[in-house]
């Protein structure tokens, strides 16, 4: 890790961030533009709930985060090694009182087969989902130091296979970490999405059969390629249509017109990234533009917050938001730990 991204405190940064869209915008979630603004007023001013409750999508960054630090304190990160605690963390979090959050069905249906002992995890994976329940709690492995590009790609592709099992959803959680990734290292937000391109034709048909296993054969897919280059062209598609819309879009319009809605994980990744680029050194207008939109508003305002606090760092995020935040405490620990 670079001297820059300690400096900034990129890992707090992006997690404070993540949990801080999610807060914002899961008031806002279900909501059309008109009803939202009628609820909040206009939307560059809307204002942090004075109780800032997250959703699931913070709850599960925080058990993938804690899966990886387990799995990193064990050794070499490795797919055994991560798989079992990751499963532990995810069974926590589907049993505990805490997830009654509106939680995605994907998740509650992978994790309820998950708990049974002795099912492979294969089995529990949700191979026709690819909503964005995946890609939304990805972002500890871009932040987590000192992982080689193959490491970091399984542990993504791996943490989304554990619930979804769809080709996209393992894509687009790859592409999101190494989103969060190139930003906390400093890749400029003009630079971005070349860059993300670059990365999805590099590994189109690059299926990770260590990570993954032989869950491709659950699909009616005739070879591991042919399965995971589908995922990879789902997010080209998504990342034209993004590069078009940066300099187009108007910021005072909704932004699930030009990227979509968010309910599935390339539109998430996205319109998540959609208004991020438009106020890349505004952090607090970039969640605001997410949380008032008519989509999936906290998962598209969870990936803004996680992109801006990668880039920007800890500071991005005034006091008297950040100091509110629910599960403070666990996010300023798995921050520290990485920052550090």
């Amino acid at each position: 890790m670079t001297a820059t991204t300690l400096q900034k405190r990129a890992a707090t940064g992006s997690l404070i961030g993540l949990a801080l869209g999610d807060a914002l915008g899961f008031p806002t979630e279900f909501n059309d533009v008109p009803a939202i603004l009628a609820k909040c007023g206009p939307w560059r001013e809307m204002e942090l709930p004075a109780r800032a409750f997250v959703s699931d999508d913070t709850q599960m960054t925080i058990a993938v985060g804690r899966g990886l630090r387990t799995a990193m304190d064990r050794g070499v990160l490795a797919p055994k090694r991560l798989a079992r605690p990751l499963r532990e963390e995810f069974v926590d979090w589907y049993q505990s009182p805490e997830n009654n959050r509106a939680p995605g069905r994907t998740c509650l249906r992978a994790c309820n087969l998950l708990k049974e002992e002795g099912r492979v995890w294969q089995d529990a994976s949700q191979i026709d989902s690819k909503g964005c329940g995946a890609n939304m709690r990805v972002a500890p492995v871009g932040l987590a130091p000192g992982l080689s590009d193959e490491q970091r790609a399984g542990a993504a592709q791996l943490q989304s296979a554990l619930t979804h099992g769809h080709p996209t959803a393992l894509a687009a959680s790859d592409l999101t970490a190494r989103t969060v990734r190139l930003l906390a290292q400093g890749t400029g937000p003009a630079d971005l999405i070349d860059r993300l391109r670059s990365y999805a034709v590099e590994n189109r048909t690059r299926y990770h059969h260590t990570w993954l296993g032989d869950l491709w054969t659950r699909s009616q897919d005739p070879d591991p390629e042919h399965f995971i280059a589908r995922g990879w062209d789902d997010c080209l598609a998504i990342l034209d249509r993004l590069r078009d819309a940066v300099p187009t879009a108007s910021p005072e319009a909704d932004p699930c017109l030009a990227t979509g809605a968010g309910w599935i994980a390339e539109e998430a990744l996205a319109t998540g990234l959609l208004c991020f680029l438009l106020f890349p050194d505004e952090p607090l207008l970039a969640l605001r533009r997410a949380a008032c939109s008519s989509g999936d508003s906290d998962s598209i305002a969870c990936l803004t917050g996680a992109f801006a606090g990668a880039w920007l760092g800890e500071d991005a995020w005034p006091a008297e938001w950040a100091d509110r935040i629910e599960y403070r405490g666990d996010l300023m620990t798995l921050g520290a730990l990485w920052d550090a």
